[in-house]
């Protein structure tokens, strides 16, 4: 089957919710508020500051989607494209829809001039972790701390 890719609008904040919401219980077993979720979809759909959406689709429905964040380096002057909220429907997992969603980014980025890609991983999510060593990607020397403020 093919598929294609392209960036999200806001008709398609329905879809990026739901797959967020599957995503989060899949992985972390979270039930996220919906109304908050996608509160926080919007902002970034009307706002590319805060980030944008690619979904692969194959004959009109949505299979899968990732956001892109940015983070500014001042060591390297340049952009970092974090890649987030990735998700692809189980039918269409190891079929190669996320490794042309990354390519699609990579090619983009680059492009645009980021001094590279970056995500991260749920600790137990190794099959993600073998798909994102399977595009070429390494783990970083960095560990990734935070402090929810709710």
């Amino acid at each position: 089957m093919t598929f294609s890719i392209r960036r999200a609008n806001e008709i398609d904040l329905p879809t990026i919710a739901d797959f967020n919401a599957a995503m989060a219980y899949e992985t972390e077993g979270l039930v996220l508020d919906r109304k908050r979720l996608e509160g926080g979809i919007g902002a970034a759909l009307n706002d590319s500051r805060k980030g944008w959406y690619y979904l692969a689709e194959a004959q009109g429905e949505a299979i899968a989607q990732t956001l892109i964040t940015l983070e500014w380096s001042d060591w390297r002057n340049g952009w970092w494209w974090w890649i987030q909220s990735v998700y692809v429907i189980p039918s269409w997992r190891r079929k190669g829809v996320f490794r042309a969603i990354y390519e699609q980014i990579a090619k983009e980025a680059k492009e645009d001039g980021a001094v590279g890609l970056r995500l991260y991983v749920e600790k137990e999510n190794t099959g993600a972790q073998k798909t994102y060593i399977d595009l070429g990607m390494k783990t970083s020397h960095y560990q990734f701390y935070e402090a929810a403020f709710e």
